[in-house]
């Protein structure tokens, strides 16, 4: 079993203490990042909510976005992680040389 680890979150102006993977806890706190990135966001363009709307509204845009990608057939991020990954190997295939 995998070992977990305790992080602290703050979404929204209040803070979580989650448990995560070791190694899933980069891309958590980028997650994390990305959804107060557009809370803000939201806030800019629809002054006069609270926060509960905004927090609808980051969902709604991350689970549509998710639905898009998937209908699409493209994930951008996976796909900048394998040229990342191919680039890696022909620096080292370069080195080698």
């Amino acid at each position: 079993m995998e070992e977990l680890i305790a992080a602290t979150v703050v979404i929204g102006d209040r803070t979580y203490r989650i448990k995560v993977a070791r190694e899933d806890e980069e891309v958590v706190r980028k997650t994390v990042k990305t959804i107060n990135d557009k809370i803000i966001e939201f806030k800019t363009q629809f002054a006069g909510k609270d926060m509960q709307d905004y927090i609808a509204m980051v969902l709604l845009w991350f689970a549509t976005d998710r639905v898009a990608k998937m209908k699409t057939g493209y994930d951008n991020d996976a796909i900048a992680g394998q040229l990342g990954l191919i680039e890696q190997i022909l620096d080292n295939q370069l080195i080698g040389k």
